[in-house]
């Protein structure tokens, strides 16, 4: 009786011990993910602050040239099914939800256009490419990778269509709806994503070379944002930095797009799986490439890009948070 009561507690014993060495393998694995984009961001801010270079010159190399490549690899190696076209109309909706939500606050407080479509870059987009992924991938493996990449085209759409918009909306030299839809039709990402659909859909072959050259290219586009973002913190005067809408853009970002998150799935016929990633993607801080777009239009690039390096940061507290109250 005794033996058996002692191998017992010994098991449970060792069974603590190892769900312990689990949680804190995972958690060095977290930080992993992290301390290369907070790198980047680094060298982008020393090298700014050295040889004072023009980040406008840089992010339309990124925009126009780059990008494209990284849109188009996306689109063609993605295959397709039932369940990804949900996460895709997840994503629209999530933005959407967003974007309405921030144009009733901004009429409360009588924000200008630039102010508005500003906030909407801050607020409305996530960062599931090289964050967001790598994180589903560390808690859900190969299974939760295969719909993290999906819903990765899900906001690639977003951002080259309702990101570009709003971005060309806000600019002080654009005159409203007409500009931005002009300025989402000249944007080379949008041509991208076609065409990587289109040779996608008709199995049109691409040579072993030229899809290394398109690689080398969108390989190239992620870590040149995260170097135009640590370049544009460089810039940033805290004496200048706008804290109230700060602290909403934030609060928008971190805390009602998990919980809009969450309620669209209550009603999506997906599995318990594909919620939690849902919930943890929307959880995300705001996306680098907006940003770039700010930067391009002169969209209040020093307000978004503060809100993305503060959101990246915050992250690393209430990202364990929504990961213990969904796992």
């Amino acid at each position: 009786m005794y033996p058996s009561l002692i191998l017992l507690s010994l098991y449970e014993v060792i069974e603590l011990d190892i769900n312990i060495l689990v949680v804190k393998v995972k958690k060095l694995e977290f930080l992993g993910v992290l301390l290369p984009i907070f790198g980047i961001f680094v060298l982008g801010f020393i090298g700014q602050k050295k040889f004072h270079l023009e980040p406008k010159a840089i992010s339309t190399v990124s925009v126009y040239l780059m990008s494209p490549f990284l849109v188009f690899r996306t689109f063609y190696t993605t295959e397709f099914n039932t369940d990804y076209l949900f996460l895709i109309f997840f994503t629209f909706i999530l933005c959407i939800s967003l974007v309405l939500i921030v144009y009733i606050v901004s009429f409360i407080r009588s924000y200008s256009r630039t102010e508005t479509c500003s906030l909407i870059l801050a607020s409305a987009f996530m960062n599931n490419g090289n964050y967001g992924t790598p994180v589903v991938f560390l808690l859900f493996g190969a299974v939760g990778l295969d719909y993290a990449i999906v819903l990765m085209v899900g906001q690639q759409l977003v951002m080259c269509t309702i990101g570009i918009y709003y971005a060309a909306k806000g600019s002080p030299e654009g005159n409203g709806m007409q500009s931005a839809l002009r300025a989402v039709r000249r944007m080379p990402i949008v041509y991208g994503a076609i065409a990587g659909w289109l040779f996608h859909f008709f199995h049109i072959p691409l040579s072993k070379p030229i899809m290394e050259a398109i690689s080398l290219v969108a390989d190239a586009a992620i870590p040149t944002v995260m170097l135009v973002l640590g370049m544009q913190l460089a810039n940033i005067s805290l004496r200048k930095m706008k804290v109230r809408r700060i602290s909403l853009a934030l609060f928008l970002k971190l805390a009602i797009s998990p919980t809009i998150a969450f309620l669209l799935t209550l009603i999506l016929p997906v599995d318990e799986v594909i919620k939690q990633i849902m919930i943890i993607v929307a959880a995300m801080p705001s996306a680098a490439n907006t940003t770039m777009y700010a930067l391009q239009f002169d969209t209040a690039p020093e307000f978004v890009s503060s809100v993305t390096f503060i959101s990246t940061v915050l992250s690393l507290v209430t990202l364990p948070i929504v990961f213990l109250i969904l796992l």
